[in-house]
């Protein structure tokens, strides 16, 4: 059984940084893809950013060039820097893993921006 377990949500002014990390535990075989996904308040989940095990990434259009994802294989662990954060990215994100078409979930972390 496969957990995923994230940290670094909060509360940052507009303009601040966060970084979130996110830690599998159990067994995640390669090739695998993990990412972060978010979801604001009456509104759908929406992909955020992912890497593959391979080091491939992809970010949704509002991130790039602010978002940066990273992966560390040896420790199944996942990361987004977040810098130039704006009250539009207050969410709750969720960590992501898919791996031979299975696929698990963090319970969430809140990020807010305040303007």
């Amino acid at each position: 059984q496969v957990q995923l377990v994230e940290s670094g949500g909060g509360l940052v002014q507009a303009g601040g940084s966060l970084r979130l990390s996110c830690a599998a535990s159990g067994s995640i075989f390669r090739p695998y893809r993990m990412g972060w996904y978010r979801q604001a308040p009456g509104k759908q989940r929406e992909l955020v950013a992912i890497i593959s095990s391979g080091g491939s990434t992809n970010y949704a259009d509002s991130v790039k060039g602010r978002f940066t994802i990273s992966g560390d294989n040896a420790k199944n662990s996942v990361f987004l820097q977040m810098n130039s954060l704006k009250p539009e990215d207050t969410a709750v994100y969720y960590c992501n893993a898919l791996s031979y078409g299975l696929e698990y979930w963090g319970k969430g972390t809140q990020v807010t921006v305040s303007s």
